[in-house]
């Protein structure tokens, strides 16, 4: 028997069933839209891949919209794009999202495409040689793009002999070798109930949604436990890349930070905000608005099942470079050393608080928070719960993590661009 529960969060209606394979459908109804997203989430990413797979996730996600066995690639397309709706999916470290946007009276259509490419993949062996050309296509647009590029040299670094520094698109070399076998073998073993997750939210009854996957999956089998993936350590690596072509120098500094659902994320998130978040975060403010050293700097935080990192960028010039770090790291020893005064601590909440709410008014938005909460927390928190935990953090709470993660042993840099001779050593990076 399918099991229900109705979850009263306050003003979200979320309900959630299990089908008795394991595939979890949670739905949230929106009766004032006329639209209705849904999404179709694996519970694996490119970090399940071993270097010979580097990328065969990714390459699976563009296989599935390639033809199954009654639609092509061009009734797959013309499917939702009919209707005014939009089809589309993406593969991240840790998951792979496929997803549809529709007017709620279409959503048993788009439903049925989705189930079809997800359950029916042709994987015909004619368009996986097409698709190789378009994917090495891919790697070289990335390679020219250099925001792109520095991180994942960055990465390939601060996370060096573990899938999660592995590119998403993997390599010419891996790319190249991929076939059938290869392909079904991987999808089998990681398209399966226990890997499923389907998040719905709009103008939509719970009970039409878990009908419709009761339908369309009942014959698909349990697969068994997800395995466990291997803990990363992190490696405060500097490096330097020459790359003649560019007029800007990229540089990336990161540290070590919690993993997503850490008791003490809402701390970091002030933290992250506080030092560039936003424009009128320090690192904005100091290093474009006063200083006039950069046009792009912004930190971010990338937190993960098991680990997380605390990212600064910055595009300069060859002649800033070096003071853009002498800036960076005069920050995180001020968020080291001083409380964060209370004016500011409370625009960074706000801040928080304003972004939070705006990004929950689309289905859309509201379909991802969903398989986010389940996939990575015990239970769903309400807005007015996750309000009160940003409200929670203290000054000396954001110190504290800062005194814990700014450590010079602790940082890694990755510096890319025309460098002619430029070095940068690890005492420059004391803070």
């Amino acid at each position: 028997m399918s099991s229900t529960q109705a979850i009263p969060i306050l003003t979200r209606d979320i309900e959630t069933t299990v089908l008795p394979n394991g595939i979890r459908v949670i739905t949230e109804a929106m009766p004032h839209v006329r639209s209705v997203s849904v999404g179709f989430w694996i519970g694996s990413g490119s970090r399940r891949e071993t270097p010979e797979q580097n990328g065969i996730s990714h390459f699976i996600e563009h296989m599935l919209f390639k033809g199954t066995a009654t639609r092509t690639a061009e009734d797959i397309a013309r499917s939702v794009d009919s209707i005014g709706g939009n089809l589309d999916a993406f593969t991240s470290k840790e998951l792979v999202c496929y997803n549809t946007k529709v007017l709620d009276e279409h959503l048993s259509r788009s439903f049925d495409v989705l189930t079809d490419l997800l359950l029916h993949p042709a994987f015909r062996p004619d368009d996986i040689d097409r698709e190789k050309g378009v994917i090495l296509e891919e790697l070289k647009m990335d390679s020219d793009n250099p925001d792109y590029l520095v991180n994942e040299i960055f990465c390939s670094n601060f996370w060096k002999d573990h899938p999660l520094g592995k590119a998403i698109l993997g390599t010419r070399e891996t790319v190249k070798r991929f076939d059938r076998d290869m392909l079904q073998s991987f999808y089998r073993g990681v398209y399966t109930p226990e890997n499923l997750v389907i998040t719905a939210a709009g103008n939509l009854k719970h009970g039409n949604l878990v009908r419709l996957a009761s339908e369309a999956f009942a014959g698909l089998p349990p697969g068994g436990p997800v395995p466990e993936q291997p803990a990363p350590g992190t490696h405060a690596r500097i490096v330097l890349r020459t790359k003649k072509e560019l007029e800007q120098v990229h540089l990336i500094l990161g540290v070590p930070c919690y993993p997503v659902a850490h008791e003490k994320r809402f701390a970091c998130y002030v933290l992250n905000t506080l030092l560039g978040g936003g424009m009128s975060s320090r690192l904005f403010q100091n290093i474009r608005e006063r200083q006039g050293l950069a046009y792009s700097v912004y930190s971010d935080l990338s937190n993960y099942s098991d680990t997380g990192c605390l990212s600064v960028y910055a595009g300069t010039s060859l002649e800033s470079a070096r003071k853009v770090v002498e800036c960076v790291m005069a920050e995180f020893r001020s968020l080291k050393q001083d409380d964060v005064p209370e004016e500011e601590l409370r625009r960074a909440k706000d801040h928080l608080k304003g972004s939070l709410m705006l990004s929950l008014e689309s289905t859309s938005s509201r379909m991802s928070n969903l398989a986010r909460q389940v996939m990575y927390f015990p239970r769903f928190f309400s807005l007015d719960e996750l309000v009160e935990r940003i409200e929670a953090v203290t000054p000396e709470q954001v110190r504290q993590i800062a005194q814990t993660f700014f450590e010079p042993k602790q940082i890694a840099l990755t510096v890319l661009g025309n460098l002619d001779g430029f070095r940068i050593t690890r005492d420059e990076l004391a803070c």
